[in-house]
């Protein structure tokens, strides 16, 4: 007779992560072939990555320019640094409202999807392992 540990350790073994649909690939988190989005990726992660890839390369010089600003100005930031804030969010939004600013995070996203689905390893930890 199987312990219930057993039947833990079985029922555990059926259970995935995705659904079938989504799973396969050689480690069983997903085809990394497929470029399908699901809605979570598509309305969270590709906004996160552009946000992110925004504030680091092309609205760089203004984020900056506000950041030394608000550091400079310190409580008085929201009144004094109008000017500068309203520049960094029209560079903000050019950047978010252009196609093909969206169709280059989104294929770098997919890019970095189908590399861990196929080693397993996520994109942090191989920037991390670079750095070391």
């Amino acid at each position: 007779m199987a312990s219930t540990l057993e039947k833990e350790n079985e029922s555990k073994d059926k259970d995935y992560v995705l659904a079938k649909s989504l799973g396969g690939g050689p480690l069983g988190i997903g085809d990394p072939n497929d470029r399908s989005l699901r809605k979570a990726e598509s309305e969270i992660m590709i906004p996160q990555k552009m946000k992110l890839k925004a504030k680091t390369e092309r609205c760089a010089e203004e984020v900056k320019k506000f950041g030394e600003c608000a550091k400079e100005k310190g409580l008085m930031m929201p009144f004094l640094c109008r000017a500068v804030a309203k520049e960094m969010g029209n560079c903000l939004s050019a950047a978010y409202s252009d196609p093909s600013f969206v169709d280059q995070c989104t294929k770098e996203y997919l890019d970095e999807r189908s590399e861990y689905r196929r080693t397993g390893v996520k994109a942090k930890a191989k920037k991390k392992e670079a750095v070391m």
